[in-house]
């Protein structure tokens, strides 16, 4: 499966409908985004059943900034709407292929429910004023 170009306008929709999105942010003029484009275009057409998109930051600076992006490339996972990994720099192909494999077999249901623990410990160590 090619990889799906995200704007602005279809980022919220993409993650929230895509089941399993890997997201590159990525610049023409970065060295590192170049190196790691083969990587991530085998990775997609390796899995048609999950979805890899890219920003462009140059062209997509609103995204980027929303993402808090501040170096690239940036790597990102969502599964279910739900982030579940964000790191920069160009990660080997290998490395790269184990994430995709944690990803995939990651348990929402725990990942759901540590969620509700952080925001329930979070609410008790701040209490409204």
């Amino acid at each position: 499966m090619a990889t799906v170009p995200l704007t602005l306008e279809n980022f919220e929709k993409t993650i929230l409908e895509g089941g399993t999105v890997f997201v590159d942010f990525w610049a023409g003029w970065c060295g590192p985004c170049l190196q790691f484009a083969p990587n991530y275009e085998a990775a997609s057409e390796a899995n048609p059943d999950l979805v890899f998109a890219k920003v462009d930051t140059e062209d997509q600076q609103q995204l980027a900034a929303a993402m808090n992006i501040t170096s690239i490339p940036t790597i990102m996972a969502f599964k279910d709407g739900i982030g579940v990994f964000a790191q920069a720099g160009a990660l080997p192909r290998p490395v790269f292929d184990d994430l995709v494999s944690q990803v995939r077999e990651l348990d929402m249901d725990m990942v759901r429910e540590q969620i509700a623990a952080e925001q329930a410990n979070e609410a008790v160590e701040t209490p409204a004023s």
